[in-house]
């Protein structure tokens, strides 16, 4: 009887034991991922001639297969760069946006990993049963000047009907020559999405794009579900919540829909925020670690066992997300007293060269925001709202400012120090103090939707927060350095 049972003992374990074999090797991908990391590559505003010198490498290397596929509006070489032997074709694109990099970082990771010589008995399952083809930088003109659009200043995203764009004419040629089974759409998304009625941001948020109106589920498609169920088991390990799902309302125009339609299983990835991860380096961590185990799921078959249940349960992303936001607080005016929400987004403008940037925070809203959150919350209740005040020492240059004690000078209200000469090279305060020239006239604080947020919060006649460009200061639980506190770029400059 036992001898009987034991063939279907073992078709029953073997689901269990491909699951344990996966969560082992994510586990152990997170924990290595340093030794495959791409240290050169270290900010999100990556361009074009920073990749290259891998490129070339990978063409010398006889692992690899590196082609000239194509060319942006502008003349840079878009390339395929491929590597294994097995039947099934699995291709990664990144970078459609030009200001979308968090992926073509991982990508440099994932090949990195590949061209090692560990992890040998999963690598060499991955290579016999798959043929890895990944295109990153698709859009290298938008790279270049970090905007989402390319040089025709079109989106190549909605370009897969009349491909005006070579870029969107090589991604189609591409899809259709290599017959890629499965393809990975790697994007990033804003950092205001949240997971939907949680405070968490949407750290990573999939999709398996609908092929019709009718958002049917074809093979090809539940197979993209199935993978995603599986990549979002992984991300709930280092990022529980975190996951959200876009909305699968068709879109004819886009790449994602019509690679769906035309047979691939496209996965559709967006990086969205992390906190206090600027440049995106915890979030490259997850696609290095999501992207290849699940290619080690597709090479093994162990997706199909997913139920497309766990696709489904994932939330749907919704965009509630402020940097600060301020609960509660009290705005006197015109001689009454208001209770306010306050919702800050500390945003970015990029430098000349757009390789860095500095921030000109704004209010985003006002008023009940009881269904919004913040990366950085503070309950203001009992916090009075006062405009900051102007130093009454004018200084003649920046250096002077080195001896101020910024910290005392917010505790009694002082925000703005007027500077005689300031350099016309200088973007942003390098204190937490705005800088202001001799002549400039610090408005009246009228709060409302647009303005820079730069004010106090005083509580029983101690002023115990200051808000300097939408970066929130506890007062007295800093030290006399703010510039080593928040690492600058977080004050302006007023001429």
């Amino acid at each position: 009887m036992q001898i009987k049972l034991f063939p279907f003992l073992f078709l029953f374990l073997i689901p269990f034991f491909m699951c344990s074999q996966e969560k082992e090797i994510t586990s152990e991908l997170y924990e290595t991922y340093g030794t495959y990391k791409e240290p050169s590559l270290d900010k999100r505003r990556v361009k074009y001639h920073e990749i290259q010198p891998f490129i070339t490498e990978y063409r010398k290397n006889p692992k690899f297969t590196v082609k000239t596929v194509g060319t942006s509006i502008e003349g840079r070489d878009l390339n395929l760069i491929s590597i294994g032997r097995g039947e099934t074709s699995v291709f990664l694109w990144s970078q459609m946006h030009g200001n979308e990099p968090t992926a073509t970082l991982a990508i440099f990771d994932i090949l990195n990993f590949l061209d090692s010589d560990d992890f040998a008995n999963e690598k060499k399952e991955i290579l016999d049963n798959l043929t890895l083809h990944f295109l990153p930088m698709l859009n290298p003109d938008g790279a270049e000047v970090y905007q989402r659009r390319n040089r025709l200043g079109i989106d190549i995203n909605r370009d897969a009907l009349r491909l005006q764009s070579p870029e969107g004419r090589t991604l189609k040629r591409m899809r259709d020559s290599l017959e890629a089974d499965f393809g990975f759409n790697l994007h990033d998304q804003s950092t205001y999405y949240n997971a939907e009625r949680t405070e968490k941001p949407a750290t990573i948020s999939y999709l398996a794009p609908a092929y019709n109106y009718e958002k049917e589920v074809n093979e090809v498609r539940s197979n993209a579900m199935k993978v995603i169920a599986f990549m979002n088991n992984i991300i709930q390990k280092y990022a529980p919540g975190q996951v959200g799902k876009y909305n699968d309302d068709f879109e004819p125009r886009a790449f994602g829909d019509n690679i769906q339609k035309w047979g691939t299983s496209a996965i559709l990835i967006e990086s969205g925020g992390y906190p206090n991860d600027i440049e995106k380096q915890e979030i490259r961590k997850l696609n290095y670690v999501s992207i290849l185990s699940a290619i080690h799921t597709i090479a093994n078959g162990s997706y199909t066992d997913i139920s497309l249940e766990d696709y489904e349960k994932i939330p749907e992303n919704d965009r509630k997300l402020f940097d600060l936001k301020i609960e509660s607080a009290t705005y006197p005016l015109l001689g009454n007293d208001y209770i306010l929400d306050i919702g800050i987004n500390q945003l970015e403008v990029d430098k000349e060269g757009n390789t860095d940037f500095w921030y000109s925070s704004r209010i985003l809203d006002l008023g009940d925001l009881s269904t919004y959150y913040g990366y950085e919350t503070l309950n203001a209740t009992g916090y009075t709202l006062k405009a900051g005040m102007v130093y009454p020492k004018v200084f003649g240059n920046l250096q002077q400012l080195e001896d101020l004690n910024t910290v005392e000078a917010l505790k009694n209200g002082y925000i703005y120090v007027r500077v005689k000469s300031i350099s016309s090279e200088q973007l942003e305060s390098p204190y937490l103090l705005h800088i202001i020239s001799e002549n400039y006239e610090v408005p009246t604080l009228n709060l409302e939707v647009g303005i820079n947020p730069t004010f106090v919060l005083e509580k029983d006649g101690k002023i115990e927060y200051a808000v300097v460009n939408g970066f929130l200061i506890e007062l007295d639980k800093v030290g006399k350095s703010m510039h080593s506190y928040f690492k600058g770029k977080n004050a302006m400059i007023y001429r």
